[in-house]
């Protein structure tokens, strides 16, 4: 089983990040209030309308990327804290 990040696109709207193929900056007139990026996402036929800019989704899709290999690695929730003062006589 593989871990797959959520990505928030605005307005209630999520797409997975690992289905996500293309972001499409919407400009001109269509570009308004709640559309600023087409996101084309794998077995959808028609792009989402998201309310989120193209740099803000790749930006979450980026760090969607890093948990998903942390999680194969087997590293999520397995934080290395330094306790110094622990191990001291």
């Amino acid at each position: 089983m593989t871990a797959a990040q959520m990505i928030f696109l605005g307005f209630g709207k999520y797409a997975r990040a690992d289905k996500i193929y293309a972001l499409e900056p919407i400009t001109g007139e269509e570009r308004g209030h709640g559309r600023r990026t087409l996101v084309w996402v794998d077995g959808i036929v028609e792009p989402i309308v998201a309310s989120r800019t193209e740099q803000t989704i790749l930006e979450d899709m980026t760090d969607a990327s890093a948990v998903v290999a942390d999680v194969r690695r087997g590293r999520r929730g397995r934080t290395v804290v330094q306790h110094p003062q622990l191990f001291e006589e």
